[in-house]
């Protein structure tokens, strides 16, 4: 007979909680309520007194050209990332999930990027896409490719999206492994009993079945490319050239660290973070719906 364990004092949940109450509160609250504090008001450069301007940075924001040209950028960014990520993790945990000798090798070769921190990453990316000393480079002008991301924009724009991907594409697949290993083997059996081919099996039954983790894995890396792709991109491009790599984050650390204009960085900080709960919203409203758990 199971027994049911149950714990009958009143504080002992919270108390469980408050570790990670107190993280979220220190790390995410707060930080967002002095952002949402800051943007109602402009702050002299090095300090000293502030005026309440109420909404101007937020609509000096909407009238300036510059930023809605980093959110284009952003918007190509987030995209490429998501999608060339997602895909090539996919790819390789469908190949990995079909080895039979070797796996558990293999799976760790393909874990072992996301033990690599983001800055690392941009400075080997940085160093192998050097248009002077960077081996690829080398091998893309032998192949007649000009590739220069220091003058050029979307070469620039291509090795942030190369390197991002690369530190994601561990996470992504992980969870598609999981996935694929939870799917049931006699639903694959009975489509090739029926004739279907193996790209029929993972078009109409695997993939379907991996909807869930497709979902989660989509907010996940939106969530990604949005934010934790900062250190990235300032130790590979700078935001450069001009501003072909300054994305909606670093816009908001150029602001604040480069132009002292903390009033206009908290604002834009504000929009970001609107930015990523309605798309998240949107995801959950009309992405989930044609998902079945």
């Amino acid at each position: 007979m199971s027994r049911q364990v149950t714990f009958n004092h009143p504080v002992l949940p919270y108390f469980l909680l408050l570790p990670q109450l107190l993280i979220t509160a220190v790390f995410f609250f707060w930080p967002a309520g002095q952002s949402i504090y800051a943007s109602f008001f402009r702050e002299k450069a090095f300090g000293g007194s502030k005026s309440f301007v109420g909404l101007e940075n937020y609509a000096a924001l909407f009238a300036n050209s510059n930023y809605y040209e980093a959110t284009g950028v952003t918007a190509i960014f987030a995209v490429g990332v998501t999608v060339i990520g997602m895909g090539l993790s996919l790819l390789l945990a469908v190949m990995a999930d079909r080895v039979i000798r070797g796996a558990t090798f293999y799976r760790t070769i393909l874990i072992i990027p996301y033990a690599v921190a983001p800055a690392v990453i941009g400075t080997l990316f940085a160093f192998l896409l050097s248009p002077s000393v960077g081996i690829i480079s080398v091998w893309l002008r032998q192949l007649g490719i000009d590739w220069n991301p220091r003058l050029d924009a979307s070469d620039a724009m291509t090795l942030v999206i190369v390197a991002a991907v690369w530190n994601q594409i561990s996470y992504n697949f992980l969870f598609f492994v999981a996935g694929l290993q939870s799917v049931p083997p006699s639903l694959i059996e009975a489509a090739a009993i029926d004739g279907a081919g193996a790209w029929r099996r993972f078009k109409d039954v695997i993939f379907p079945l991996l909807a869930p983790t497709t979902f989660f894995l989509l907010i996940i890396n939106v969530v990604y490319a949005f934010f934790e792709t900062f250190a990235i991109i300032d130790v590979t491009t700078q935001g450069g050239p001009g501003v072909g790599t300054t994305t909606l984050v670093y816009k908001v650390y150029k602001t604040a660290f480069q132009s002292y204009d903390y009033g206009s960085s908290g604002a834009q900080s504000v929009i970001l973070m609107g930015v990523i709960i309605v798309l998240t919203v949107v995801q959950f409203k009309f992405i989930e719906k044609q998902i079945h758990y």
